[in-house]
């Protein structure tokens, strides 16, 4: 069984990490991971754009040094900018001196100050948390995994997976990335135009 929303209690143990933002705001919070690069991003800022939303990026700091006129597109369009480190590293995998110099690297790509930080497949060391911390990062989780990167799940049930769960407040999670092109060209639009019907709004994390 696939967890689609993340369940109360864990974020009551990372109280320090963000997992969703107030009802109040009648807002939601749509994320991207992973890029950018020229076969996706581009056609993410296009359908941002004809529905006049903004979302937060969390690039890879490989990336943005390989297509920086695609992160000038996402800055200059008014998104959000958010650190997933310069190599896509998983923090359990790796030791965290080594980790947190990735999360360094990345810094060498924006020539910008970056506020937010997600950790590559949702996974990392207390000790890593820590330190990016010091750095001044707050580190953004999600409320609502849309699985579109998951070759098992169908255009349909990645659709579902969002719209199920979907609140204001709810931080959700897309990736601008090859693996989940297919199932975020299919349910990407349909989930803004279900937005806009119920009257929210759509922004980055701020």
């Amino acid at each position: 069984m696939k967890l689609v929303k993340t369940p109360k209690f864990v974020s009551w143990w990372y109280p320090k990490r963000i997992w969703a933002f107030s009802k109040t705001s009648h807002t939601i919070y749509l994320t991207f991971d992973d890029g950018p690069i020229p076969e996706v991003t581009p056609w993410v800022l296009d359908v941002l754009k004809g529905f006049n939303a903004k979302a937060t990026f969390f690039c890879i700091g490989d990336n943005v040094r390989k297509h920086p006129d695609l992160f000038k597109r996402i800055v200059d369009e008014g998104h959000t900018l958010g650190n997933h480190t310069y190599h896509h590293l998983k923090g359990t995998k790796t030791k965290t001196e080594a980790y947190l110099k990735d999360v360094v690297a990345f810094e060498g790509t924006t020539n910008q100050p970056v506020q937010w930080f997600r950790p590559p497949y949702g996974k990392m060391r207390a000790a890593q948390a820590r330190g990016i911390q010091k750095r001044g990062y707050t580190i953004v989780m999600w409320s609502i995994l849309s699985y579109d990167w998951d070759s098992g799940v169908s255009e349909e049930q990645c659709l579902e997976n969002v719209q199920k769960h979907l609140s204001p407040g709810s931080i959700v999670v897309f990736h601008d990335s090859l693996k989940a092109e297919k199932n975020l060209r299919y349910a990407l639009p349909r989930v803004l135009e279900s937005i806009r019907e119920k009257g929210w709004n759509v922004s980055g994390v701020a």
